[in-house]
């Protein structure tokens, strides 16, 4: 059974968009005027000929089995659709490990989400580089035809639950207004948390803010779970702020609510095989761990928290050799 689910489970405009068939809603968005494009399968871009409309780099399924994104970034795509000229941005949607979501799978050799970066090490021969080639090159064109704001939202789902159920990694590499912008918006969101991150790792929107200095993040929904069998209510207010966004080209904050604010203090690198975490499998993204405490263990090289209490995020003991296994954030002050 691929991704898509059993027959009458899934949407047809979820099962399209999983699927990388565009056709329908990329002959409304033509039909009204829009350039529309689709470099690579899996890739549409939406753009008008009026200047200075900001640029919307929307993606999803950068790893295959997180798939509630999939289904909220299809009904909204689907209710744009129906009404086209609605659309105040410049639009690419980004449908990312197209055979890892038709195995209902994470990744088929390699996390996708490391290979956004030049030096690939011993990633650049993994079955997920051509396809991670494939979207560069289509976003570094739709980038250079802009002329107006640039953000990037890549929708995620976690490995595993959150104390914030639904959080974004921000890379802090912009002024602060900016920044600052963006995190208000994800505010507005529904977005819980907002980790400011300079401890960049080759990910799809580490490098869009680096290469394009897009506003962008990676945006964490809830946690992983099949095609159709998904609970959207949880993200109504994301889906409702996204909405506006595609609707008005407004960066203003849609329900203005402050997330909690925290910075990276470290990157758990797993360096050999021998690298063991210091609490079990079901320790929730966000758990706090009291300054001094064991996080992490490799070899003779011991991980402790620093001198305030650090909540863990993304502990994956798994990754191969090399990769972040987690990272450590602290409140901001």
């Amino acid at each position: 059974m691929t991704a898509a689910g059993k027959p009458g489970l899934v949407p047809d405009a979820v099962r399209a968009l999983a699927e990388a068939d565009f056709s329908a809603i990329a002959q409304r968005f033509s039909g009204a005027g829009f350039a529309v494009a689709q470099p690579a399968r899996g890739i549409l871009s939406v753009r008008s000929a009026r200047p200075g409309r900001m640029a919307l780099l929307l993606s999803v399924g950068v790893h295959g089995d997180e798939t509630a994104p999939i289904e909220m970034t299809a009904a909204l795509l689907e209710r744009l659709s129906q009404s086209p000229e609605a659309l105040a941005v410049d639009l690419m949607l980004v449908v990312g490990n197209l055979e890892a979501i038709a195995a209902g799978r994470r990744f088929l050799d390699a996390d996708m989400n490391r290979l956004f970066r030049a030096d690939r090490g011993d990633l650049a021969n993994a079955a997920e580089a051509p396809r991670a080639d494939a979207i560069m090159a289509a976003v570094t064109s739709f980038f250079a035809g802009t002329d107006g704001p640039r953000w990037h939202l890549d929708l995620h789902t976690a490995i595993r639950p959150s104390l914030y159920p639904a959080f974004a990694i921000v890379p802090d590499v912009h002024p602060p207004a900016e920044r600052d912008a963006l995190v208000a918006w994800l505010g507005g969101a529904g977005i819980d948390a907002a980790i400011l991150n300079r401890k960049l790792a080759g990910t799809f929107s580490a490098w869009t803010a680096l290469s394009f200095g897009a506003s962008g993040t990676t945006v964490e929904l809830g946690t992983i779970g099949a095609l159709g069998a998904n609970d959207l209510a949880q993200f109504a207010a994301t889906e409702a702020a996204l909405d506006a966004l595609l609707r008005s080209g407004s960066t203003a904050p849609h329900a203005p609510k402050p997330p909690l604010v925290f910075v990276v203090s470290q990157e758990i690198v797993k360096r050999s095989d021998a690298f063991t975490m210091a609490f079990g499998g079901d320790t929730q993204n966000f758990t706090p761990l009291p300054p001094g405490a064991e996080i992490a263990r490799d070899g003779e090289h011991v991980y402790r928290v620093g001198a305030e209490t650090e909540y863990v995020v993304f502990p994956n003991p798994n990754v191969r050799a090399g990769l972040r296994a987690g990272l450590m954030v602290v409140r901001a002050s």
